[in-house]
């Protein structure tokens, strides 16, 4: 049994989130991530893990990743039409990164035909090789050319990052990035993964000190795995706080310790983010379904009728 959450720690910064405008008001609601599988055994284990997560958690969508420089499109396609037919609202991450405006028109007109009405718009990783990164430099671009082909037809994520984008100089100008996408059109954010919720609740106070007033949802990733984690956070940029990373070390030949240990570290962290007035949570499934269920399931929170 977890402890339960004090609320003073957020005193002052909990107001202030309160009235921050959520995806819905009458209550949070929980979105998913996947990525395309590229094996017939890969999307049968899909397939069951989107059942399971449907099931139980009835998510306001799930999105499905995308390749650095379109490596994954088709995969990508694939996998947010099943989702779709499913009756689940389902968002293709568009990475434009070596994409030319040509080709990200042609993306989103199948997209509009195909029924998809949310998009997470992101710049993406220059694939290693790759010297041209094409019509577009940044994800705000991106977001200024959906809106300019598509009006208000897609409901628009961007990412956010609570630690820091690890490729910005400074924290003041990530924070600027962020400003262009959101008056680009963006209507709502999902952060990277991060385990320090004062990076989360600082990110939010700077955001709504900028004017910036859209619901921006913490991503989850569950532990379950450090050399996994570690590699992941290394890439990423996201800190894994020392007391964390050293409990996961100590435990890396206990697996079950690990995943006790991770779980009761990630539950409490969704504890404290919803107390705090987070909106949701996205969850970062990596294809499975037990640690987003398990973490659900701890939060003894019912999924939106």
């Amino acid at each position: 049994m977890f402890c339960s959450v004090s609320e003073k720690r957020y005193e002052g910064i909990y107001e202030m989130l309160k009235d921050l405008p959520t995806m819905n008001d009458t209550a949070i609601q929980f979105s998913l991530e996947f990525f395309p599988p590229k094996t017939e055994a890969g999307k049968e284990k899909l397939q069951a893990t989107e059942k399971t997560l449907f099931d139980a958690l009835q998510p306001a969508y799930a999105s499905v990743t995308f390749g650095a420089g379109g490596s994954t499109q088709k995969g990508t396609r694939e996998t947010v039409l099943d989702i779709h037919k499913q009756g689940v609202d389902a968002a293709p991450h568009l990475s434009c990164v070596g994409a030319t405006r040509d080709s990200i028109a042609e993306i989103l007109g199948g997209y509009q035909q195909a029924g998809i009405r949310r998009i997470v718009a992101l710049r993406g990783d220059m694939p290693s090789g790759m010297g041209d990164s094409g019509d577009f430099r940044y994800a705000n671009e991106l977001v200024e050319f959906i809106r300019q082909q598509t009006g208000d037809h897609f409901h628009i994520e961007v990412a956010a990052y609570p630690e820091f984008h690890p490729q910005a100089p400074d924290a003041f100008t990530d924070l600027k990035n962020f400003k262009r996408k959101v008056e680009a059109g963006a209507n709502s954010a999902i952060t990277q993964y991060f385990y320090n919720i004062d990076a989360y609740l600082r990110f939010n106070e700077e955001c709504a000190m900028m004017g910036l007033d859209l619901p921006i949802v913490p991503g989850i990733m569950p532990i379950t795995n450090y050399t996994n984690l570690s590699r992941f956070s290394e890439m990423c940029g996201a800190e894994i706080p020392r007391w964390i990373r050293e409990r996961l070390i100590a435990f890396r030949d206990d697996t079950d310790s690990l995943k006790s240990f991770g779980l009761e570290v990630t539950t409490r962290l969704c504890q404290d983010l919803l107390s705090a007035g987070a909106p949701g949570l996205h969850f970062y499934t990596m294809n499975q379904s037990l640690p987003t269920l398990q973490i659900f399931n701890h939060l003894d929170l019912k999924a939106e009728e």
